[in-house]
């Protein structure tokens, strides 16, 4: 719980738009910024000081993802520029092997966005639409990858409605239809909230920010596999292998590599309580609230995450009177949110323009309590029933209308 001015109570559920640096974290971060300032790059004790301090950053993280080895992790600004990394350097490295890429239409926008500057170059994207649930099947990777495949990038999990892939089987489609294909996955939402075993899934690359599982914002990493070969998008210097240009960000990465052991210590209890709230909270508004439709797949999904649609209440009221009580939640992806455009991973399940303007997403995080969910649990059905009562088309008038219709008939 968190406490505004005026002593309001205040219930932070929007972890997967961004997270609370944990304590741990900003104790790791503190020394750098000011005792061990030095540049990872410089020769003298500093440097070195804070090269080491890299390194030991980016052996935990490899160690939490379990990469084969922490050479195969490049430190980025974070998963925007992870995934632009991906797409454009892969498809950049790769362009004389062929020209074509398979993603879906779910995924974030710093995988479409570049997708869709690839296609104004040239290049030739499949869009693979999900079930209602948001899931890829392998037949469909199957289908879709080609002899010019270049890259198949699919996310391991969605922001929006929560559901994971079973990527392991949809690596498995595509290196069955072409051995040669580069299989990348954005992974940032899942980091620190589910298990992440890069050598299990079998994927090539993989993205990762530290923001959205208690570091710091600012910092991020691509993960490739040892041959995978990526253009860099930013030259002018030799760090990171040479892959990402730019001094390092020395306090973010060891706050990254902080998060990704206190992960280590606390994912399996973290899960487990936060599944355990998510769906607590999820059974009251289920026996408080009619009218209310559940995004995503019902168990093969992020353990923190709920999200649902509202019927007869505009999303964008919804959210503001939430905050006006002291709950924190969103509607779709944070990065887009404030566009107040229809969400495009809803469109893409199948959900309505004007039925998709009611969704919500509350997301559980570590510093949550039980208060928070019986909090969260009383107040957001008020809320919803308040909102329908000022609206002309409230469940009560909607049935008069319907029936009005059909008796017209």
């Amino acid at each position: 719980m968190f406490v505004k001015k005026a002593g309001q109570r205040v219930v932070y559920l929007d972890h997967i738009a961004t997270t609370p640096v944990a304590e741990e974290v900003l104790q790791a971060m503190l020394p750098y910024f000011r005792e061990k300032f030095g540049n990872p790059t410089s020769l003298h004790s500093f440097g070195q000081e804070a090269k080491k301090a890299i390194n030991e950053a980016r052996e935990k993280i490899a160690t939490l993802i379990n990469a084969n080895t922490p050479e195969e992790i490049v430190f980025t600004s974070g998963g925007i520029e992870a995934n632009n990394l991906a797409i454009k350097g892969i498809a950049s490295a790769y362009k004389k092997r062929g020209n074509h890429i398979v993603t879906t239409e779910i995924e974030h926008h710093s995988i479409l966005h570049p997708c869709k500057s690839l296609e104004r170059e040239g290049w030739e994207v499949t869009y693979l639409k999900p079930d209602r649930y948001g899931l890829l099947h392998p037949d469909q990777v199957r289908e879709a990858v080609r002899e010019d495949t270049v890259l198949v990038s699919i996310g391991h999990s969605n922001r929006e409605i929560g559901t994971i892939q079973n990527i392991k089987e949809l690596v498995q489609a595509a290196k069955e239809k072409n051995p040669k294909v580069i299989f990348h996955t954005d992974a940032a939402p899942t980091l620190g909230h589910y298990p992440v075993d890069l050598k299990d899934w079998g994927v090539d690359a993989a993205s990762f920010t530290a923001h959205l599982m208690y570091g710091p914002k600012g910092v991020g990493a691509l993960w490739t596999r040892k041959g995978v070969k990526v253009r860099p998008l930013l030259e002018g210097g030799t760090q990171e292998r040479g892959v990402r240009a730019g001094t390092e960000n020395v306090p973010g990465i060891v706050g990254f590599g902080a998060a990704a052991e206190l992960t280590m210590k606390e994912l399996e209890d973290r899960m487990t309580r936060l599944a355990n709230y998510r769906d607590r909270f999820r059974k009251a508004i289920e026996e408080k609230l009619e009218y209310i439709e559940f995004t995503g797949h019902p168990t093969q999904r992020l353990p923190h995450h709920i999200s649902l649609i509202v019927h007869f209440v505009e999303g964008e009221a919804m959210l503001l009177r939430c905050d006006l009580m002291g709950i924190e939640t969103a509607s779709g992806s944070a990065c887009v949110s404030l566009a107040l455009k229809q969400s495009h991973v809803l469109f893409a399940i199948g959900v309505p323009k004007e039925v998709s303007n009611g969704s919500v997403v509350f997301s559980f995080g570590r510093e949550n309590t039980e208060e928070d969910v019986e909090y969260a649990s009383e107040e957001f059905p008020k809320i919803v029933n308040w909102l329908r009562s000022l609206s002309p088309f409230n469940p009560e008038n909607w049935e008069k209308y319907v029936k009005s219709k059909e008796g017209a008939h």
